[in-house]
């Protein structure tokens, strides 16, 4: 009989730990990476010296034979791993969360020897194979200078890729029904048009979020115009789009905000403000700008997680 049959499912039934790691592998969508934002960030020493610490967390590693399953580690606290000093000459290296297991590779006792571990690859800038055949997932990259003994911030390059990175996405329409020309005075920065707002709940996971909003239909008249749009979410403002339009009839336009703010920690788990704002310069044109019956904006927004 072929089939491996999952484990814990049945009293009484007997199971392989390969059984344990391909129900793992499923589970993860046979990905691997760190399980969440902020798990094992490799940073320096607290006093920099000739080694860095990685941070707790947890992560998900895919075995390299196949039919291997996945694995997990995870990290209570912070773990020193050393870095050797350099001597005349610079050397990059790559720190990795290993796993050894003796079925597939090393010769590890998992009854008296960790099969998981933080690894450092020295000299990876002349090997760039240097995971091949190996169960493990990056974590940074340390470059050192020639002569160097202390690891610093700006040496270390983060590496890590989440597992399993969360998304949420959200669709927003407004019609408006009756005609709102941008508010006076211009020359300045207002909150129009007055339905394209939203309070949007800001995911705990969310570390960015991009932006997308389509106003189309925009009418214009009575001359050319010039004018600023751009959206805001709490207290960051997104770079503007311009409308630069030299028509004299009326007319009808369209224009597309978008960006992609990286939420700040305070702002996770908590309700922001959206709006779109618009800034009307008339020394660039006095005709005016409004939505009307027929125009239509649409608010696409998209929560991310990424490693922080």
């Amino acid at each position: 009989m072929t089939l491996v049959q999952p484990p814990m499912m049945v009293r009484g039934g007997r199971h392989s730990a390969r059984a344990m790691r391909l129900m793992i592998r499923d589970l993860a969508r046979g990905r691997q990476g760190v399980v969440a934002a902020a798990d094992l960030k490799v940073q320096p020493l607290e006093a920099p010296g000739p080694g860095v610490r990685v941070g707790d967390g947890s992560a998900l590693i895919h075995g390299v034979h196949p039919w291997q399953g996945s694995y997990t580690q995870s990290n209570i606290g912070d773990a020193v791993v050393d870095v050797p000093p350099t001597g005349p000459f610079a050397r990059t290296d790559l720190l990795v969360l290993r796993v050894e297991d003796p079925e597939y590779e090393g010769e590890r006792d998992p009854r008296t020897e960790d099969i998981g571990y933080f690894h450092l690859v020295k000299g990876v800038d002349q090997d760039p194979t240097v995971l091949r055949g190996m169960t493990a997932i990056p974590l940074a990259r340390i470059t050192l200078p020639r002569n160097t003994a202390a690891v610093t911030a700006d040496m270390i390059t983060d590496l890590r890729r989440l597992a399993n990175p969360r998304t949420e996405r959200t669709l927003h329409t407004v019609h408006p029904t009756a005609q709102e020309p941008v508010p006076a005075p211009h020359g300045q920065w207002a909150n129009w048009p007055r339905e394209a707002a939203w309070d949007v709940d800001i995911p705990s996971w969310a570390t960015k979020t991009t932006v997308v909003v389509t106003l189309s239909g925009l009418r214009a008249e009575a001359g050319n115009i010039y004018a600023e749009l751009r959206t805001r979410l709490g207290e960051h403002n997104a770079s503007p789009t311009v409308v630069d339009d030299d028509g004299t009839t009326t007319r009808r336009c369209s224009v597309t905000l978008a960006d992609t703010f990286t939420l700040p920690p305070a702002y996770r788990g908590t309700r922001q403000h959206l709006a779109v704002q618009t800034n009307q310069v008339d020394k660039y044109g006095g005709g005016d700008l409004a939505v009307a019956r027929g125009t239509t904006v649409t608010c696409d927004i998209a929560f991310t997680e990424s490693p922080v």
